[in-house]
């Protein structure tokens, strides 16, 4: 067991280092629990959604897309960021749900926060299940190029055991769905 009851740390100073459109960078200069100085390097985000859309033949619509930081296509659910950090992650959830699918939900569920790497990124991500699909067009943004991809639960649910799904988010939401959808009898 610890002696340090308090694992608080202190700011003392904040730097902006790059001041990006996504992404903001900070050198902080700190007090750690025991009184003494270090420093942390973070980035803030401006938050975002995730939704795992379920149609009424059990299946999760996901989407392909080419990820430039891992050089890779990647299989995730449907996301986005907020459009301000006022915005209602719900609209946010319901704007990207139709953008990236088409689709619209009869009912939305909310199934929690996802940090992905909370020692260096403030961003969190609003985790929501939509359910009751219509489909519409789609609205990609200018730089999105997207391939709508339909898996039934079971199956993705063995991909992301497998080792086959990267995205962490898609992980923790799909995760949460199947146990949600499971736990309903």
């Amino acid at each position: 067991m610890s002696e340090i009851e308090n694992f608080e740390e202190k700011q003392k100073s904040s730097q902006l280092i790059f001041d990006g459109k996504v992404l903001h960078l900070y050198r902080d200069e700190i007090y750690l629990p025991d009184g003494r100085e270090a420093f942390r390097e973070y980035c803030r985000h401006i938050g975002a959604v995730c939704v795992v859309p379920i149609t009424d033949e059990g299946e999760i619509i996901c989407v392909r897309q080419y990820r430039y930081p891992l050089a890779s296509v990647m299989l995730e659910i449907p996301a986005g960021k907020l459009d301000s950090k006022t915005e209602d992650p719900k609209e946010a959830a319901i704007r990207e749900l139709r953008e990236e699918t088409g689709a619209t939900c009869q009912k939305l569920t909310y199934m929690g926060k996802y940090y992905s790497s909370p020692a260096i990124l403030d961003e969190c991500i609003h985790m929501y299940m939509a359910e009751g699909l219509e489909f519409g067009e789609t609205d990609f943004d200018e730089d999105e190029f997207i391939e709508i991809v339909k898996i039934p639960v079971d199956e993705l649910v063995g991909m992301i055991m497998r080792g086959e799904v990267h995205d962490g988010k898609t992980q923790a939401a799909v995760m949460r769905a199947a146990f949600e959808i499971g736990s309903r009898g």
